[in-house]
Parts: C-alpha cells; sequence; structure tokens
C-alpha cells in the first residue's frame, strides 16, 4: 500500500514506510561499516555484529543470541515447534521469514537483482553477500587487532585461530576442528561418503548443495559472475574472486 519513492519498495503501514525511509536519509548510520539502519533499535542491534555482544541466553544449551527474536526462533529447534506451514507442500517452518522465502520455490521469484552484474537473488542478504564480490567490502572487524573480513564466518574464524575466543566444533571421528555447524555436518557426509545432490543435467552426485551449484556452468557458456571494476565475465565465483584481488592491486 505504501511505496517508497526513491527505491520503489512496499509496506504495510505508514510507520514502516516512515522507517524505511530513515535508511535513505543516513539517519541511524553504522560508524563501523556505514549501514544504515531504520531506527536507533536495529542500529543498536546491528552494532552488536560488530562487538559480539550477545544478551540474550538460551536456558537449556547456553547459546547466546544477539536478540530477543533469534532466541525465541532458536528455542523452537528445542520444543519442535513449527508454527508456519507452507500450504503448497505441507512443510513446516520455525519462522515466518523461511516460510516466506521458502515460497520463491514454488514461485520461482527472485526480486533481488544486483546492480553490477544484474544476477538475480531469492533473498536481500543473498544479494547483499554477493555484492560484496563485486565492492571488495570487508564489513566485519576484529575487536582485538585491525583485520576485517568480508563474511561473518571468516571473523568467527580469525577470532578462534588468531585469538582463541569461541568455541571449536570437533568431528567425533577423526577429530578434526570447524567452526561451523553446516561446515561439520558436511564433512561427517563425507566420512559416511553420501552424497545426496544430484546434478539435473548429468548423473554426477555431491555431497552439498554448492558444489552443485559450482558444477552446473560446466553444462552451458553462461557466464554469471563480473567483476566490477573491468566489467570480464567469469562462470565460478571463486574465479571472479581471485581475478578481482588482482585486479584491483593493478588500480593501486
Amino acid at each position: 500500500m505504501y511505496l517508497c519513492t526513491q527505491c520503489e519498495k512496499r509496506f504495510s503501514s505508514q510507520s514502516a514506510l516512515c522507517r524505511h525511509m530513515n535508511i535513505h536519509a543516513d539517519k541511524y548510520k553504522c560508524t563501523e561499516c556505514g549501514r544504515c539502519c531504520g531506527s536507533s533499535k536495529n542500529l543498536a542491534v546491528h552494532r552488536r555484529s560488530h562487538s559480539g555482544e550477545k544478551p540474550f541466553e538460551c536456558t537449556v544449551c547456553s547459546k547466546r543470541f544477539t536478540t530477543s527474536h533469534y532466541l525465541v526462533v532458536h528455542s523452537r529447534m528445542h520444543s519442535g515447534e513449527k508454527p508456519y506451514k507452507c500450504h503448497v507442500c505441507e512443510k513446516a517452518f520455525s519462522q515466518s521469514s523461511t516460510l516466506h522465502r521458502h515460497m520463491r520455490v514454488h514461485t520461482g521469484d527472485k526480486p533481488y537483482d544486483c546492480p553490477y552484474c544484474g544476477k538475480l537473488f531469492k533473498t536481500d542478504s543473498e544479494l547483499k553477500r554477493h555484492v560484496r564480490i563485486h565492492t571488495g567490502a570487508k564489513p566485519y572487524s576484529c575487536r582485538h587487532c585491525s583485520e576485517r573480513f568480508t563474511h561473518h564466518i571468516q571473523l568467527k574464524t580469525h577470532l578462534l585461530k588468531s585469538h582463541n575466543e569461541g568455541t571449536w566444533l570437533t568431528c567425533n571421528i577423526c577429530q578434526k576442528k570447524f567452526t561451523a555447524s553446516s561446515s561439520l555436518k558436511e564433512h561427517l557426509l563425507r566420512h559416511a561418503g553420501v552424497k545426496p545432490y544430484v546434478c539435473s543435467q548429468c548423473p554426477k552426485c555431491f555431497y552439498t548443495v554448492n558444489e552443485v551449484k559450482c558444477h552446473q556452468p560446466v553444462h552451458s557458456n553462461y557466464k554469471q559472475f563480473c567483476c566490477g571494476l573491468c566489467s570480464k565475465d567469469f562462470k565460478h565465483k571463486r574465479n571472479v574472486v581471485q581475478h578481482f584481488k588482482k585486479c584491483s592491486a593493478k588500480l593501486r
């Protein structure tokens, strides 16, 4: 009902539109990374991504979170509660935003497009992570040293390796250590020899969705990754990242 005249986003209430307009006005801007928020509360929550502050603790497993909302969602992991159900396939989810993203599987909707190469994404967060390939932005900074990182998981790994901050996740088979639970799960699949993801173009199987995505360009000439500095195109993300580093070094 309510349209933003600057970016054409739509909102269900006037108050939601007003909060959104604060982003364009740079009213609540993070001094660490320059991100603009819609309110002082949102800015305070965002700053915790830089400070590492997590004031909300789970009473079951003691895991800590930056917001009460994340704690509520996490608690459903222990209770098994999944109150949001897809009306197409009956799949259930623990939070409404996950259901909203899931619906795009059925609709094929990708409303977020990259301003540099035009690639489309299902979520805003996917687009933000992708844009960093073009801009070279490193919004995550270490509070112990001057190191900065493109992704949060890189900061988490740095804190564990360089400053012994955080908890390692250990494989019970080979004792290899990981910083993320998703990495450990993927590693355990490799021990079991399970490759649950199959390429839609050929019979080749893979351990993860990302491996399938990296493989699929083999079947086409489409180059979906573009260097934001020289406009050279690449099939694979890893190649454009490597190229961007060399390209930006030449411009210094």
